[in-house]
């Protein structure tokens, strides 16, 4: 049971590679079909694929130092050098917020098409006109306008409506609402110049200079939602080189003035947003000394007024002696207390600034209170670049990302030392303030011996020259702070603009959808193939034959291609027959070989029913009759007898009759048409078909016929489903085994192959019969098969042709 479990384990999995590739040969057809078919879905797709270009400019990102950048000018603080700058630029430039403001200007959400040569094509730039969008008003997203000149200034604009909601969008305020619209075909005419006003449609359509409009033509307008627009910008930021501070920016499109213009405006909004940036300190600064200025001129007028009006009503115009010199010393001492006050005021703003606020992105500058103490403006600048870096992520990243804890803890360590270093900065100007007062104090009491009218005048004149130093330090910082800011350059410098010079072409690649084309259409019908010969598990070929089984071939047969089993004699000179004379060639050989004279008997049966095993007994005996040999056809298959119809014979009597002694060989031989051969039918089916075979009236019959005929066919029951044929065995000199093409499975020789192999079968050869194409799988053997080995060692075999000649045959059998 194990030897058998292997036979047919082994018939079923082993995989013949050499019949595989002749399998491919045959099918060459359904390569040729295939890759043809798969070019030209390929040409198809490619065709109508759009260009793709790429456009790419050129920046760098300087280190710009203000020529006016002095310890008495620190108005700006640079730190972090280029690399950060690069890195920040970087980010930004990918940034959410920053392509907004570039969407925005170019107003990219407005989509205009034209006709192409197979579908819709971009047409931005290439309309003879500009859409001015009132992006305060409602747009309709998704709805398609169509624009059509008239003539150079009249323009039609259609829409067909479908009725229901239609969603529009506000760019300004980027709010999404639906309106109903009701099921519409609009259509209206206007003028260039003249402003459109519809729910789902507001601007300005103005000429476009460069190119002329032609009547007839037809282009296409659509809004996109603002968000959806910015999501799909995808810009390429790379340093020319490994720690560069040069950027290449590129984008990839089907329409290169659009990548040309989104290039050039992102580098616009960057510089103009890195230079707004770089004078936050000036403009903070500018605002705060004009506010101060105003205050200080109207005090400064007063006090003017006031002095004015003493010495008119005492008729004092001037402070002599004594009094002039406490006067000169107390404008000085008043001057430094003021601006020592005013510096303790700021670091009292700041420190509390610093503990109760989250966004340092306001910080007061110090040098408005006249603070140059180099910690507290470093300081100051590095906490107000961190906040701006970090309000910056916020539109790249969500709340919690890693990015933020690195920024705030940068931001946290600056703020300690900002606070260490204004607490110590405190100490020191709280003791250079006692000091001042106690000298004022000093000189105050040395003018209180002075006249009474000269010390109200004192005071007076003291006041005005406050307010007039005052004032001046608050002007001279003004001019130094407009200076700054006018000496302020972007840190953004153009190398090479985005520009369409021609070419820049990178898709699509055709070659590589023709490519995968032929590889598609080798593929599927090898791996068609493939799977057929892998999972097939029927016999296809004599080589399936000769690999799972050592017993010898005796021939192939052609498929029949007339109605009954009399092919021999219908036509005889059909190749069909030609197959049988080579069996029959075959036969007389393996009967020499045994050495048998006399009557030769031949058994023919199969694995299971509809292999042939009828019609092949009945041709071989045809064969026999034809050359003038007395044949008789034994029908031997006592369940399922087949033979009488093609004969045009009852089935009446027969061998049945003959084995229960109810009639003579003489009354169960039947004539045919054919000269020489006799037929014997099985007769009546009876109850005991194996007991009957077995006794000892079947050797009687055979031994009676062996006495009248030259060959005897005996017709068996198929060997895989009944053991009579293995009782029949004896009585054959050489016994056929028929295998039928795409239908015999390989794992029903097993049988037979372990018979084979314990030597309980002899003079046993295969046929393959219904043998319909021989190109189809590649044989090229011919109908009479050749001989195997039969005994004594003797061999004789017909060479078989090389792998090349079958390959030839393979070709010219198709063709003819």
């Amino acid at each position: 049971m194990n030897e058998e479990f292997e036979i047919q384990n082994q018939s079923s999995s082993n995989f013949d590679f050499k019949s595989f590739l002749y399998k491919l040969l045959a099918h060459w057809y359904l390569f040729v079909i295939t890759i043809i078919l798969a070019l030209a879905v390929a040409h198809y797709i490619n065709v109508r694929k759009l260009a793709v270009y790429s456009m790419s400019n050129l920046i760098t990102i300087k280190d710009d130092q203000n020529p006016f950048f002095t310890t008495n000018t620190s108005l700006t603080f640079n730190w972090g050098g280029t690399t950060d700058k690069v890195n920040t630029a970087v980010i930004t430039l990918k940034s959410r917020s920053h392509n907004e403001k570039v969407v925005e200007r170019l107003q990219y959400y407005l989509n205009y098409k034209k006709n192409g040569e197979y579908q819709l094509v971009d047409a931005y730039k290439k309309t003879p006109f500009f859409v001015e969008v009132a992006s305060d008003k409602w747009q309709a997203l998704g709805q398609s306008f169509k624009v059509v000149f008239k003539d150079s200034v009249t323009f039609n604009i259609s829409s067909s409506f479908s009725g229901g909601n239609v969603t529009v969008q506000n760019y300004v305020s980027k709010e999404t609402k639906s309106i109903y619209i009701e099921a519409q075909e609009y259509s209206k005419d206007f003028k260039l110049g003249q402003r459109i006003e519809e729910p789902f449609f507001n601007g300005l359509f103005v000429p476009n200079p460069e190119i002329e409009a032609v009547p007839g033509v037809e282009y296409f307008l659509s809004f996109s939602n603002f968000d959806a627009t910015v999501k799909g910008i995808n810009v390429n930021i790379r340093p020319d080189s490994k720690g560069s501070s040069v950027l290449r920016m590129s984008m990839n499109g089907q329409n290169k003035s659009k990548l040309v213009d989104y290039l050039n405006t992102s580098v616009a909004v960057l510089s103009e947003d890195m230079l707004e940036r770089k004078n936050l300190f000036a403009t903070k600064t500018i605002a705060f000394i004009d506010s101060s200025l105003n205050a200080k001129s109207l005090e400064l007028k007063d006090v003017e007024k006031e002095l004015n009006t003493f010495k008119n009503r005492n008729e004092i115009f001037d402070i002599e002696g004594k009094g002039g010199e406490i006067t000169i010393k107390l404008n000085e001492l008043d001057l430094k207390k003021e601006s020592a006050d005013r510096q303790l005021n700021y670091f009292d703003v700041l420190e509390t600034y610093l503990r109760n606020r989250t966004d340092y992105r306001d910080v007061p500058a110090p040098s408005v209170a006249g603070i140059n103490e180099s910690s507290i403006v470093s300081g100051v600048s590095q906490i107000i670049e961190l906040a701006q870096d970090r309000n910056k992520l916020q539109f790249s990243y969500k709340d919690g990302a890693p990015v933020f804890d690195n920024i705030d803890r940068q931001i946290n360590a600056v703020k300690t030392v900002l606070l260490e270093n204004i607490a110590s900065s405190k100490s020191l100007m709280g003791q250079e303030q006692s000091r001042l007062n106690r000298d004022i104090s000093e000189l105050e009491s040395q003018m209180r011996k002075l006249p009474k009218e000269q010390q109200e005048l004192m005071k007076i004149e003291r006041r005005y020259n406050l307010s007039q130093g005052t004032y001046d330090i608050f002007l001279s910082k003004r001019s130094e702070a407009g200076l700054v800011k006018a000496a302020n350059v972007s840190d953004v410098q153009i190398i090479d603009i985005a520009k369409d010079t021609g070419g820049g072409k990178i898709g699509p690649n055709t070659q590589l959808n023709y490519m995968m084309a032929l590889l598609f259409g080798f593929l599927v019908p090898f791996i068609y193939v493939f799977l057929r010969s892998f999972f097939n598990n029927k016999i296809n070929s004599i080589n399936d034959i000769e690999r799972i089984s050592k017993i010898p071939m005796l021939g192939a047969v052609g498929k029949s291609r007339i109605k009954n089993n009399l092919a021999v004699i219908r036509k005889p000179k059909s190749a069909v027959a030609e197959s049988f004379r080579g069996i029959r060639s075959s036969l007389q050989f393996i009967y020499k070989k045994q050495g048998i004279e006399g009557t030769k008997t031949v058994l023919v049966t199969s694995s299971v029913s509809g292999e042939g095993k009828t019609f092949t007994s009945i041709n071989v005996a045809s064969v026999f009759a034809l050359s003038e040999k007395k044949t008789v056809l034994l029908g031997l298959d006592l369940r399922k007898p087949k033979i009488f119809d093609d004969f045009e014979i009852t089935n009446s009597v027969g061998v049945v009759n003959y084995l229960i002694k109810d009639a003579s060989i003489e009354e169960i031989t039947q004539k045919t048409h054919v000269s020489n051969l006799d037929i014997i039918l099985s007769g009546p089916i009876p109850p005991n078909p194996s007991e009957l075979l077995m006794g000892e009236r079947m050797e009687e019959l055979i031994e009676e016929l062996k006495e009248k005929y030259d060959y005897i066919i005996l017709d068996s029951p198929p060997l895989g489903l009944v053991a009579d044929s293995l009782e029949l065995i004896k009585f054959a000199d050489a016994t056929i085994y028929l295998v039928r093409q795409n239908y015999t499975k390989k794992g029903m020789l097993a049988m037979i192959n372990e018979k084979y192999k314990k030597g309980e079968v002899k003079n046993i050869s295969f046929v393959l019969n219904f043998f319909e194409d021989k190109a189809k799988y590649g044989y090229g053997y011919g109908y009479g098969y050749g001989y195997g080995n039969y005994g004594n060692g003797y061999h004789e075999e017909e060479k078989k042709p090389s792998f090349l000649q079958r390959a030839l045959s393979i070709f010219k059998s198709n063709k003819d």
